[in-house]
């Protein structure tokens, strides 16, 4: 199966990467296309297979496309694809809010699965949901499966919508935690503990955290009831943030990411 990635970014690479380091594919079958000459030539020394400047050297001879460029390059990109698309080939865009009936009709091709993977992917922590039009065989779908899954863990969802739910929760989700964390890194360092003491505190209490609920069949409000006692320090804390409704913020803002996927989707 010779693989065409459409998209020399960190998500194009990352793919790369990961398919030939779990063996699911070869340098000789991978492919990628990159329009900027400066950035294909730092592709070509990574020896991650052939890196193509234009679509008319490669796109005829893929089995599989993968769409990783950005949502607003899609028009231009199309138009040039369109000619060059056999309709047996199957398509895996990554692009946020680009629908599969958008795809499937501007490029003439039936077979689109659609993805959103998020940032961890990069090291083989990512969570990725997918979904596909009816064309989609199930050995092409379970073939895609394997590759995404040299990425980290993936679901598969029946209705596209889902896909915008993931990007507002998955797909977002690590600049969540992210902001958590340098809230907590901030709090330590008024406490008075320096940079790096800072920083080790809170990264392996997440990583532990994260790791024991993991490991478990708690829930997380039952963890926190193990954390917390009685008029100790851990309850004053959660007292703070449901006073100040922390909970219901966080679920705000999930939402609004939802509906800003849902606006970039209408584009």
């Amino acid at each position: 199966m010779k693989i065409l990635i459409i998209g020399g970014g960190n998500m194009g690479l990352t793919y790369a990467q990961s398919f030939l380091r779990a063996h699911i594919t070869s340098q000789k079958d991978m492919m990628i296309l990159e329009k900027s000459p400066e950035k294909a030539v730092e592709l070509a020394k990574k020896d991650i297979g052939t890196v193509y400047g234009s679509p008319e050297e490669c796109l005829n001879i893929a089995d599989l496309i993968i769409l990783a460029v950005k949502p607003q390059d899609c028009d231009a990109l199309f138009a040039i694809l369109k000619p060059l698309v056999n309709p047996q080939q199957v398509f895996l865009s990554i692009m946020a809010g680009v629908k599969i009936e958008t795809i499937a009709n501007t490029l003439n091709a039936p077979k689109v699965i659609r993805a959103m993977p998020n940032l961890p992917a990069q090291v083989g922590m990512g969570m990725t949901a997918f979904t596909s039009s009816d064309d989609v065989t199930r050995i092409e779908l379970v073939m895609v499966q394997n590759l995404i899954n040299t990425t980290g863990k993936s679901v598969y969802v029946e209705d596209e919508s889902f896909i915008d739910a993931a990007t507002a929760i998955s797909g977002s989700g690590p600049a969540y935690v992210y902001y958590f964390m340098d809230a907590m890194i901030k709090a330590a360092l008024k406490m008075g503990f320096s940079e790096s003491a800072s920083e080790l505190l809170v990264k392996q209490t997440f990583r532990g955290a994260v790791d024991l609920y993991n490991k478990s069949d708690l829930t997380c409000d039952e963890w926190i009831k193990r954390v917390s006692s009685k008029g100790g320090t851990t309850e004053a804390a959660m007292n703070s943030f449901v006073s100040n409704k922390v909970h219901d913020d966080i679920i705000k803002g999930a939402n609004a990411a939802l509906n800003r996927a849902i606006e970039l989707g209408k584009k």
